[in-house]
C-alpha cells in the first residue's frame, strides 16, 4: 500500500512503513503527517472489520454443520392389518438361528441382540409369545395359519439389530401382541431415519396375544436406511417373517454425517489459516 500526498508538481510516494528522514520542501508536512493517521486508522478498521466478518461466516458455517448433523426425518408410510401380506420381494423367517442370544444370519439379514433379546420358540409366561399367521400370510415364508411353531425373535427388555446386505426404503414384518411401549427404529448408518411405535401399528395396542393380536405391518420410508432396530421397555416385542426391498446399488445416496464433517473441518480450517495470517501481520508490525 502506498501513502499519496499532494504537491504542486504531481504526486509523492512513500511506503506506509518506510518514511523519509525529511520531506521535500514542496511538501507540506502537516497535510503528510495527517494521511499518514488517517492511513493508519482505516487500515487498522479494516482489520477489525475483516476480522468481524470472518467471524461470522465462521459462527454461520458452524452453525450450518450442528444442524445438518442433526437427526434426519423420513415420511414413513405405515400399513398394518390382522391377516396383511407383505409386499417385498426378499423373505427372512429366521428359521436356521440358533435358539438364545447368539444370532447369526438369516436370508443375508446380520441378527444380533442386546439386553435378554433372543431367538426363541414357542411360548414363555410373562416374557414372550407367538405370533400368529392368518389369512395365509405366512405363505412366502413357508409357514401355515395359526400360532408361529418356528423360531422368531423377542427383544426381552433390549433390542434386536437387523442389519440390510443393501440399502433399502421398504421392510414389513409380522409383528406379534402389539404393545404401545415397542418401537421399531430404522437407521441409515449411525443416523436415525424415523421410528414406529405400537401405537402406530394400532390404536388397540394392548399387548392381545391372540391372533387378532398380531399384524403384518409394511413401512415405507422416503430416507433409505440400512439397519432395523426392535425395542421394548417392557416384556416384550416379538416379531417374524421379514420381508425388504434392496434398493439397486446405483440408485444409493451418500450418508450426510462425512459431508457434515467436511464442512466443519473447512470452517476450522479456514478459521486456522486467518489466525495464523493475523499473528503474522501482528508480529511484522511491531
Amino acid at each position: 500500500m502506498c501513502i499519496c500526498a499532494a504537491a504542486p508538481f504531481g504526486l509523492v510516494y512513500a511506503p506506509s512503513r518506510v518514511l523519509p528522514k525529511r520531506l521535500p520542501t514542496f511538501v507540506d508536512s502537516r497535510f503528510f503527517r495527517a494521511e499518514i493517521g488517517h492511513t493508519k486508522r482505516d487500515t487498522k478498521a479494516d482489520r477489525s472489520m475483516n476480522s468481524f466478518n470472518f467471524k461470522r461466516i465462521f459462527s454461520a458455517l458452524a452453525c450450518a454443520s450442528l444442524f445438518a448433523a442433526a437427526p434426519a426425518h423420513a415420511t414413513l408410510v405405515v400399513s398394518s392389518s390382522v391377516g396383511g401380506a407383505p409386499t417385498g420381494a426378499i423373505y427372512a423367517n429366521f428359521d436356521n438361528l440358533p435358539l438364545g442370544n447368539a444370532g447369526g444370519t438369516s436370508t443375508g439379514i446380520g441378527v444380533s441382540f442386546t439386553g435378554d433379546a433372543e431367538t426363541v420358540i414357542g411360548a414363555l409366561g410373562g416374557r414372550y409369545a407367538a405370533p400368529y399367521i392368518s389369512n395365509n400370510n405366512g405363505l412366502p415364508f413357508g409357514a401355515a395359519n395359526g400360532a408361529d411353531t418356528t423360531e422368531y425373535l423377542s427383544t426381552g427388555i433390549g433390542s434386536v439389530r437387523l442389519s440390510l446386505p443393501s440399502l433399502a426404503q421398504y421392510v414389513g414384518l409380522l409383528w406379534g401382541s402389539v404393545d404401545g411401549y415397542n418401537t421399531l427404529q430404522l437407521f441409515n448408518g449411525q443416523t436415525l431415519v424415523g421410528s414406529v411405535t405400537g401405537g402406530d401399528v394400532t390404536a388397540n395396542a394392548n399387548g392381545d396375544q391372540g391372533v387378532n393380536g398380531t399384524y403384518y405391518v409394511n413401512i415405507s420410508s422416503d430416507l433409505a436406511f440400512d439397519s432395523v432396530v426392535a425395542l421394548s421397555s417392557q416384556y416384550a416385542f416379538e416379531f417374524d417373517n421379514v420381508a425388504y426391498n434392496p434398493i439397486p446399488v446405483e440408485n444409493h445416496s451418500p450418508v450426510p454425517e462425512p459431508a457434515t464433517l467436511a464442512l466443519f473441518a473447512s470452517a476450522l480450517a479456514a478459521f486456522g489459516v486467518f489466525q495464523t495470517r493475523q499473528r503474522r501481520t501482528a508480529v511484522a508490525r511491531q
